[in-house]
């Protein structure tokens, strides 16, 4: 029984063998693997691929910036008195020299014609001292006035002089302190939020003063350069203009674009940066004090082969790529990346513009092993070889 056992399987292990070899014959005839003989696969992996092409990539600097009035000014009282009238809107725009506040004035109108009645009184003393001291000049002449007399009178004009000068820079001041109780614009820009009212009392030590003006057009954004990177900022600044971009939060969307200014004189060496400024224009207030942004300096641009992301890949001997021929099989290539945006690689080394390049099924793909296109698939595929036909074709065959 053992023996008759050990037969049937001997002779069923021979049968397979012989159906497997057998061209067309089995599962792998029917299609059952992949890479049988008559099977789908036998073009190779399927990838996808793109075309290296000739071009170029900006040189940019991004950072977080933040937008920095170029002019801030607050409303600081610069005599003390009872605020009677506001003459601004909150967060309205002012010119510089507009008239915004004032102060009582009276008790500095007062003060003004005092110094003047003081500075007229004492004139008179000075021309009646002037008057007296000719008067004495020509006694001295003819001899009837001791000389010390008109020493002393001179002495007395040069005292009511100074007397005289004293009193006329008390007026100017006078005049000072009116003109401050009107409070003007120091410069243009938008007016903050009110922190006083009418009817307070302010003066120069007043905390925070009447209100804050900050100039808003132009504006500008300021952002940290790594201290590597200033050497190519000053030199790129010696060519001419550098264009700089505001961006949102998410990088997506410009708020503003403007040139850039400069840079600061020393690096901070907490953070190995450098301090830079650029101004915009902000002619339709896109930027707004304070707001952070990521702001994007162009230095220039690189030029050489680009390649989607997904081309390069990274193992132990460096950067590769796998590269396409004629025929059909991918070659591992060594290359030298450069810049790189979120779409693309500027391959500098070991690639040439036109080659096709593999970019998605990498890693099922081998050196040397072939590889077939989505789109060639699909057209020696052709009509009734797909899922569709195959089923077409078994009922066709039914029905014979």
């Amino acid at each position: 029984m053992t023996l008759v056992v050990i037969a049937m399987l001997a002779g069923g292990a021979w049968w397979l063998v012989q159906r497997n070899q057998a061209p067309g014959a089995g599962p792998a005839g029917q299609g059952g693997f992949p890479f049988g003989p008559g099977g789908g696969g036998g073009g190779g992996v399927t990838v996808g691929a793109a075309v290296a092409q000739q071009g170029a990539l900006p040189v940019v600097v991004d950072a977080l910036g933040t937008v920095t009035p170029p002019a801030t000014a607050t409303l600081v009282p610069q005599v003390s008195g009872v605020l009677t009238e506001v003459l601004f809107t909150e967060g309205q725009m002012v010119k510089k020299g507009q008239v915004l506040a004032r102060i009582d004035v009276r008790p500095y109108e007062q003060a003004l014609a005092q110094a003047r009645g003081q500075l007229a009184r004492d004139q008179a003393q000075l021309t009646q001292a002037q008057l007296t001291l000719s008067r004495y000049r020509t006694l001295l002449e003819q001899d009837s006035i001791a000389r010390q007399d008109v020493d002393t009178q001179a002495a007395l004009v040069k005292q009511l002089q100074g007397v005289v000068d004293s009193d006329d820079a008390s007026v100017r001041a006078a005049q000072l302190n009116v003109g401050y109780a009107t409070i003007h614009a120091p410069i243009s820009g938008r007016i903050g939020l009110r922190a006083v009212d009418p009817g307070n009392l302010v003066g120069s030590t007043s905390t925070g003063g009447i209100a804050t003006i900050t100039q808003i057009a132009p504006i500008d954004v300021v952002f940290s350069v790594p201290q590597e990177r200033v050497g190519a900022v000053l030199a790129a600044q010696k060519a001419g203009r550098l264009p700089v971009q505001a961006l949102d939060q998410g990088r997506t969307k410009t708020l503003a674009e403007g040139d850039f200014l400069t840079l600061d004189n020393q690096v901070n060496t907490a953070t190995g940066t450098v301090r830079a400024k650029a101004r915009f224009a902000n002619a339709d207030q896109g930027l707004f004090p304070g707001q952070f942004v990521n702001a994007r300096l162009q230095l220039g641009q690189d030029e050489g082969v680009l390649v989607p992301v997904t081309a390069v890949r990274t193992g132990p001997q460096g950067d590769y790529v796998y590269v396409i021929d004629a025929e059909g099989t991918a070659h591992v290539r060594a290359v030298v990346r450069g810049l790189a945006s979120a779409e693309q690689v500027l391959v500098t080394q070991g690639l040439q513009p036109g080659e096709r390049v593999v970019t998605e099924g990498g890693d099922r793909v081998k050196d040397g092993g072939k590889v077939q296109l989505p789109q060639a698939q699909a057209q020696q595929a052709g009509p009734g070889q797909g899922p569709a036909g195959r089923r077409q074709g078994q009922g066709n065959a039914a029905a014979r």
